[in-house]
């Protein structure tokens, strides 16, 4: 039996080590330190190891206590102290919309590597700032869209790739939740222009735009309705004073690609019920594909292969099994994923992408990929005030 005191001998000799600086400590920044603390035991061998250099945050304390559970060797209030720490290979900016562009074109002028949260900038012409800066810079860039990278959706690219389902005719994405039905909630930083620069546009409509481009095409052209539904919500400092709300908080949009097929899209935060709720339905010429988030490990699939008893049908495939995505890193068949290993997969990537210099895309999203949905989504937007008529999409 071996001394408990002796150290462990190396998990990982062949791995080669990236250092992280982490901009986030809340949700996104919690979720991206869980998936490469995870990628070295799970996504084995791993491409990498990742290296917890350093975290910040706005609170002190609470950062201080994210670097401790966690385990980052240093943390700061001021993300600056992450991107210059010489330890940092890759800033993984997790941080509030508003410190996406000047953190990440921070990082890529010192020729460090970026992931970085979506939207990728407070506005189309701010992603396209930090698209052609990391490429100039000669840096791998991520857009963090997470999603792409559910074990279903790339089954359902798959399919579509084969021709399993025909030539697509219509894409049906939404992305429901409940978070603003009360309209006594406090005015937060998403609800603020000036903080956020898009309201629930950015926040799910990009995840809803992201996945029709993955999965469908290019959208040629866009005509939508965004709506502020409750104006004025109390102030988080002080809850007796009312502040405005100026960004949207729910929309709908009809999309048309460039192969000819439309989309309906739509998002909210007043969705009673819908926790999650983040779906899409593709319709082909031969079948079609649903899915929903809040099953992610499931998709229906039709075709129209008629069964020996004439009977036919959406049937259900739990994307678990031998051959399908990331299979082989998790569980026996059947024994499903959750949200939080989507980030695994995604990181994993991304740092494959650096240490063996790999493509990004197209299964990541590139800054690119992230400049393009803004467009779309500001033309979304956009068309809103056009009484109707839409807007053409210009990359």
């Amino acid at each position: 039996m071996t001394d408990r005191l002796t150290p462990a001998p190396d998990r990982f000799p062949d791995a080669p080590r990236v250092g992280i600086g982490m901009i986030g400590y809340n949700l996104m920044g919690k979720a991206h330190t869980n998936g490469l603390l995870k990628i070295p035991h799970m996504m084995y061998p791993p491409a990498a190891v990742p290296v917890l250099a350093s975290i910040s945050g706005r609170t002190e304390t609470a950062v201080a206590e994210a670097a401790a559970r966690y385990g980052y060797a240093n943390y700061s209030t001021d993300w600056r102290d992450v991107v210059n720490d010489p330890a940092v290979q890759v800033l993984d900016n997790s941080g509030p919309n508003a410190l996406h562009a000047p953190a990440t074109l921070a990082a890529i002028e010192l020729g460090k590597h970026v992931i970085c949260e979506k939207p990728l900038g407070m506005t189309a012409a701010e992603s396209r700032q930090l698209w052609l800066a990391a490429e100039a810079a000669g840096v791998k860039h991520m857009t963090a869209f997470n999603y792409r990278f559910v074990p279903a959706v790339q089954f359902a690219q798959q399919l579509i790739q084969d021709g399993v389902i025909g030539d697509i005719r219509h894409f049906r994405g939404q992305y429901l939740q409940p978070s603003l039905v009360d309209a006594e909630a406090p005015r937060k930083w998403r609800l603020d222009r000036a903080e956020a620069g898009k309201g629930t546009l950015g926040d799910l409509g990009s995840h809803t735009v992201d996945l029709a481009r993955f999965l469908v095409g290019e959208p040629v052209r866009v005509n939508g309705i965004v709506k502020t539904m409750v104006p004025e919500r109390p102030s988080v400092e002080d809850p007796s004073a009312l502040q405005p709300v100026t960004v949207d908080d729910a929309f709908v949009a009809l999309m048309e690609f460039g192969s000819g097929a439309i989309a309906t899209i739509e998002g909210t935060k007043y969705a009673t019920g819908r926790d999650n709720f983040n779906q899409f339905e593709i319709n082909g010429t031969r079948g079609s594909i649903a899915y929903n988030q809040e099953a992610m490990n499931e998709l229906q699939l039709y075709t129209d292969d008629v069964g020996p008893d004439g009977a036919n049908g959406f049937r259900r495939v739990t994307c678990s099994q031998p051959g399908h995505p990331y299979a082989e890193y998790w569980w026996a068949r059947g024994h499903i994923i959750g949200w939080e290993h989507t980030f695994v997969h995604e990181l994993h990537h991304f740092l494959d992408c650096i240490v063996n210099d790999k493509e990004v895309a197209p299964l990541g999203a590139t800054f690119e990929d992230g400049y393009r949905v803004d467009v779309i989504l500001d033309a979304i937007a956009e068309s809103s005030d056009s009484n109707g008529n839409g807007v053409t999409i210009s990359f």
